[in-house]
């Protein structure tokens, strides 16, 4: 015993391990008066019959009593009929001389509901009476010296109606009886002292006090098979299993013979005229000398189920296993040949053999004999030694052959029936499918510590032993066999018990199914203590903390809470759930038992009740090294494993099925809890195998967060409340006593808690994936509690996390999974994420809601400083802006684009001037809008719009308006700040200024081919502000961008002249804007030395001098031939003024063979030097000469050409005139 458990935890044990077998015991009738009035005791039950609620008891007394069943009580939830006795009968026997106290009263109550009667036998005597009520019938007659009554053809179905014809066995023969409206004699068969029979068709097999037979009742043949006892001598070894013929020459007898019509002599006389009674018994000797046909052709074989519970055609049956065909050793090894028809084999050479009673040698004492058909082409025989030696069950066809296996019985048994009615639930017969479940019930001896005892033992016969789970062994209830060893003389072990199959199945109500599957409310408020702990530790700020909903409070989560639902509501739920429970708890049996006085049903144990057993002995029992933890959790995956692959066949089993993965679930995952808070570590399988069983469970994910103190404040009741089955209330209850925080966890055990919260993790992310199922009661609370307790959890294990964003496969990726797809607790996740302090990942739960202001303004608190432990908003700004990018609010986009272009203008101007922008603004409104909100963000919306996107001013002036004036505000506004920016650092810089000088010098003494001066500076600046602003300044000034717009060159002149050797190109740019071309010229040659641009600044005529590439030429030039020309002659008599001889002449011939054609030949010899030698510009010469020559030899062929069309157009004149011909004009 452990420690601390007394007598009533062992009576708890018995309670469950005797409900943990395939039978149970239901009472049927208590305290059956046996006693009639004034007779002495020693009175018990021999015999129990049951027809459509007409129960017939058989007592030792050679009394019946009859009970009449009563409807039960609506309100008695078992479902249970009472019975009250309506009559008591003493059949008519006559006394015979060798009857013992052992062999009086009533043998035997065969029912033939086909035919309305009742055969009785009593004391040797068979009698027959009328069904229900047991009025005799046919007179008076009767069967004296009768052993047995029985042999109803068990194929012949139950709905048969008419007569039917039953075995009777007399001292020397067997009588085939046809039972109807009268009895008929149907045939004699000559097999002395019968004890026992089954038959199916014309085959039947019998038993006498010695030994086992197969007859063919039509053919009159039989077949020998063994004895009962293996220790008698002789017996059917006698025929060694040799066919014989039991046929003999009967003379001939009338078909239909009136009971009545016996003489004393054998013949007819009319009983009832005469007012003598004669028995059935005179009657049938008296007619013996008669002819009998060999096959009557009405011969009818109609039947009903009596000893042997079979009913219908079986399944077909598996095949014996080697393990159980082993065992065949202890019964005879008898075989014989068979044809392959059911009939017996034909007559042997030997012309027969009559039967004769065989006597063997004494033996200790006779085993009774019992015969049962289980399948329509079996018998099962029982064999043995001695009644207190084990006995043996052997299975033989129609033909006399053993098949299958053997069973083995503890002690040889007193009594034994066969019951494979459905083991399910049949509360609509109809609606159920039969289950062939095929069970043997044997009433054995059982030697226990408290001595010998009477018990039923159960195994399977349709299958295998290690199949079909051994043998089992059902206790008769204590309580009875204590009140009757006290009461009676005889021990324990000597009270009469039998087991017998009934006639009809009758209903049976098990209220345990019921009270375990009904759902009832759990209520937490009332099983949570008053006290309630916090449900996550405290990491705030007490100002947060105090605006947070608290824990008493927190069985229903914040935001708008639906009305209580009514008390008067969950009471009409509760009706309903018991009325449901009702109609599925009720079962039929056919086997009854009785011991003393009392009488039970052997009720086939529901698969519920088996299971919950199993799973109540795992929870009180515990293992040797387990004393914290009062689960034996191998027993429970035991039970699991059971039933994983099992479908349901009825709605009870798929209710049982399900309720039993609960309760396991729970059992479970509450001793994990248990383990966790008392510090103990649970191996990783029974972890992983707890966590499996836990989502196999399907019980509500609301039960489970409320077993876990710290998530109880996530679950929401609602107004239909928590409904679960009442067998699961007491294991949550117990746990939700437990109180335990998430820093309480921490403080010590943080692998534990981890690994805990990990599997709560993963459990909550299938049910989230369970969202839209429709067989899932009360979604919107289940999944409210679910999301809430997820994101509870994540936050917690995210707490030790590394701050920044979230890698892949990580517990801060699946945070942002979780939120992003939405939660359905989002009031609650609003004060979780603010209590944790993460706003990102508030923000994304925001996102997934597309509240873009929230959004923005949570953004705006951790960029402002607020804090963020996630640490997850990295490059936050550029996040605002590209986000600001995909909405379409326009007040939106103004309010937080201009905020972000306060802190950041370069990134707040592009929520403005991208084109991907879903909110579109005009830039004139973009200027206000800066100019209002942001001032100094204006001059980055600018650049963005002409350096980013190559926008010139002209289409700026133009989205604003036609005029010039108003393109050269804002070109002037931006050239203004760039100027001021130069001159500022220039006029304060020594190092600037002798940048720019050095940059200039450093451009001269590159040699040919080089880039221009402005890619130079490109590739060669500082980085500095002031250096990028020039750049800038520079293609406002004089590049492409401002070849639309006009601007006041003179004052820009004015303001750099000071500088004007520091800002050479600034110079040069604005003297081509004022038309003054020769000095512009001058600078690029002898100032910056840029060659390539002052050939691109003739070809331009003056208008831009941007061009990065070296040696370029702008395709579209902007200046006649003539202003090119005179741009040409400008610069090649700058060319001619270079200091640098080598130079000079170089840059002079490259001019001059390049670009010869603006040049006029004389004009270029008039100021070549005459030093030079011709040969340094013979290639213009050259050039020039064949233009010349060209432009001659074309002259002189246009001439030609125009005095050949001279001579045509004479020509065609003349013609003309020809053809006109002369005319003389008259002058008058």
């Amino acid at each position: 015993m452990a420690p601390g458990e007394d007598s009533g935890g062992l009576n708890s044990r018995q309670t469950l391990a005797n409900e943990n077998k395939s039978y149970i015991l239901r009472s049927l009738v208590e305290d059956v008066p046996l006693l009639p009035e004034g007779a002495a005791s020693g009175i018990w039950i021999t015999c129990v019959e049951l027809w459509e609620g007409n129960l017939y008891i058989g007592t030792s007394a050679a009394e019946i009593l009859h009970f009449v069943s009563l409807p039960p009580d609506p309100a008695d939830l078992g479902f249970t009929p009472s019975f009250i006795l309506a009559s008591r009968l003493q059949p008519v026997y006559t006394q015979s001389a060798q009857a013992t106290p052992a062999s009086n009263g009533i043998h035997q109550i065969l029912l033939l509901p086909n035919a309305n009667k009742a055969c009785i036998l009593c004391n040797g005597t068979l009698t027959f009476y009328s069904l229900p009520e047991l009025s005799p019938a046919f007179g008076t007659t009767k069967v004296s010296n009768c052993s047995w009554i029985g042999g109803v053809d068990l194929n012949v179905e139950e709905t048969s109606q008419g007569a039917e014809v039953v075995m009777v066995a007399i001292k020397n023969r067997i009588r085939l009886v046809r039972i109807g409206d009268e009895p008929r004699l149907v045939k004699n068969i000559e097999y002395p002292g019968c004890l026992s029979s089954s038959r199916r068709n014309g085959i039947a097999c019998v038993a006498d006090a010695h030994s086992y037979a197969l007859l063919d009742v039509d053919q009159q043949r039989k077949i020998p098979l063994f004895p009962i006892s293996s220790l008698e001598e002789g017996g059917a070894g006698a025929s060694g299993g040799q066919v014989e013929d039991i046929s003999r020459v009967e003379p001939a007898i009338a078909r239909s013979i009136s009971s009545g019509r016996v003489g004393l002599n054998g013949g007819l006389g009319d009983v009832r005229g005469h007012g003598r009674s004669t028995s059935l018994g005179t009657f049938v000797t008296g007619v013996g000398q008669r002819q009998l046909s060999p096959r009557p052709r009405d011969f009818e074989r109609p039947g009903i189920e009596i000893q042997e519970p079979v009913a219908g055609a079986a399944s077909p049956l598996p095949a014996a296993s080697p393990e159980r065909t082993d065992r065949r050793a202890r019964s005879p090894d008898f075989r014989a040949s068979s044809p392959d028809k059911q009939a017996l084999p034909g007559r042997p050479d030997n012309g027969g053999q009559n039967l004769v009673a065989q006597h063997t040698t004494a033996v200790t004492a006779l085993l009774k004999p019992h015969i049962l058909s289980p399948a329509p082409t079996e018998f099962l025989l029982t064999t043995g030694t001695a009644p207190s030696e084990p006995g043996v069950g052997i299975f033989v066809n129609l033909e006399g052959d053993v098949v299958r296996g053997t069973l083995e019985f503890s002690r040889y048994p007193e009594a034994i029936v066969i019951d494979k009615r459905t083991a399910g639930l049949e509360p609509r017969a109809e609606t159920i499918p039969e289950m062939q479940e095929g069970y043997v019930l044997a009433i054995v001896e059982h030697d226990g510590l408290s001595g010998t005892r009477k018990v039923v033992e159960i195994q399977r016969w349709d299958v295998d032993t290690d199949a079909g789970g051994g043998n089992e062994l059902i206790d008769l209830p204590s309580r009875f066999t204590e009140e009757n060893s006290n009461e009676s003389p005889v021990k324990i072990s000597n009270l009469q018990v039998g087991i017998r199959t009934t006639a009809t199945a009758n209903d049976i109500g098990l209220p345990e199914i019921g009270e375990k599957l009904r759902l009832v409310r759990l209520k937490l408020s009332e099983a949570v203590p008053s006290k309630e702990t916090r449900s996550s530790d405290e990491i705030l700020d007490p100002a947060v903390e105090a605006s947070l909903p608290s824990v008493t409070k927190a069985v229903e989560p914040s935001g708008p809470q639906e009305p209580v639902r009514p008390h008067s509501s969950d009471a009409v739920r509760a009706q309903e759930e018991e009325n449901f429970t009702r109609r599925i708890s009720r079962t039929k049996s056919q086997v009854v038992i009785w011991c003393g006085n009392h009488i039970w049903w052997m009720v086939r144990n529901p698969l519920l009740l088996r299971l919950d057993a199993s799973i109540g002995l795992a929870e009180l029992e515990r293992t040797a090294d387990d004393t914290s933890v009062p689960l034996d959790r191998r027993k429970v995956f035991e039970v699991i494993r059971s039933i994983r692959n099992k479908e349901a066949g009825t709605e009870l089993e798929f209710l049982s099925l399900n309720y039993v993965r609960q309760k396991a679930s729970l059992l479970l995952f509450t001793n994990a809890l248990v383990a966790l808070y008392s510090k103990i570590a649970i191996s990783t399988s029974e972890k992983r195998a707890t966590e499996e069983i836990l989502l196999e469970g399907g019980v509500d994910p609301r039960v489970i967060l409320a077993l876990i103190s710290p998530l109880r404040e996530e679950v929401l009741e609602g107004h239909e409340g928590i409904w679960i089955h009442n067998g699961l209330i007491e294991v949550a209850q117990r746990s939700l006593t437990l109180q335990v925080t998430f820093e309480e966890l921490e403080a010590d055990h943080t692998k534990l808690n981890e690994s805990f919260l990990n599997m709560i993790k993963r459990y909550l992310m299938v049910w989230r994936r369970k969202k839209g199922f429709g067989s899932i009661a009360n979604e919107k609370e289940v999944f409210q509690s679910v999301d809430a307790a997820l994101l509870l959890v994540l936050l917690q294990l995210d707490r030790h996390s590394p701050r920044g964003p979230a890698p892949a496969a990580t517990v801060r990726a699946e945070l942002n999974a979780v939120v992003d797809h939405g939660l359905e607790c989002f009031d609650r996740a609003l004060v979780l994420l603010e209590k944790y302090r993460r706003l990102y990942v508030l923000s994304r739960l925001y996102q997934s809601r597309k509240m873009a202001r929230k959004v923005l303004s949570t953004w705006r608190r951790i960029l402002e400083g607020e804090p963020d432990d996630g640490g997850e908003f990295v490059d936050g700004e550029n996040e605002v802006r590209k986000y600001l990018l995909k909405i379409r609010d326009t007040r939106l986009v103004e309010e937080y684009g201009t905020w972000l272009a306060k802190r950041n203008p370069k990134l707040g101007v592009q929520v403005f001037a991208d084109d991907g922008s879903r909110v579109k603004f005009e830039p004139a409104q973009v200027v206000e809008l800066l100019r209002r909100e942001s001032p100094d963000a204006v001059k980055e919306y600018l650049e963005h719009l002409v350096f980013g996107k190559h926008v010139s001013f002209a289409q700026i002036g133009r989205s604003i308006a036609a005029e010039k004036v108003q393109n050269a505000q804002y070109a002037g506004d931006l050239i203004s700040y760039y100027l001021d920016t130069v001159l500022s650092v220039l006029g304060t810089s020594e190092t600037a200024r002798s940048t720019l000088l050095q940059s200039y010098e450093s451009y001269r003494a590159l040699r040919p081919p080089k880039p221009t001066y402005h890619q130079f500076i490109i590739d060669n600046g500082t980085g500095e502000a002031w250096w990028r602003n020039r750049l800038r300044l520079l293609q406002l000034l004089g590049g492409r961008h401002g070849g639309g717009f006009d601007y006041d060159a003179a004052i820009i002149l004015a303001r750099i002249e000071p500088f004007q050797r520091e800002l050479v190109p600034e110079m040069i740019i604005l003297d081509g804007r004022q038309a003054r071309h020769q000095q512009a010229l001058r600078l690029l040659t002898h100032g910056l030395g840029d060659y390539d641009t002052a050939i691109n600044y003739c070809l331009l005529g003056g208008s831009s001098i941007f061009h990065p590439m070296s040696g370029t030429v702008h395709t579209q030039a902007t200046a006649s031939h003539q202003e090119q020309a005179q741009l040409f002659d400008y610069l090649l008599s700058e060319f001619l003024t270079i200091e640098d001889i080598s130079h000079r002449v170089e840059r002079t011939g490259e001019l001059l063979d390049r670009f010869g054609a603006w040049f006029d030949v004389s004009h270029v010899l008039r100021v070549i030097p005459e030093s030079w030698s011709v040969e340094l510009f013979s290639g213009f010469l050259v050039s020039a000469f064949r233009q010349l020559v060209r432009q001659k030899s074309e002259a002189m062929i246009a001439k030609a050409l125009s005095g050949a069309e001279n001579l045509q157009i004479s020509a065609a004149f003349v013609e003309q005139c020809q053809a006109v011909g002369p005319r003389v004009d008259t002058v008058e």
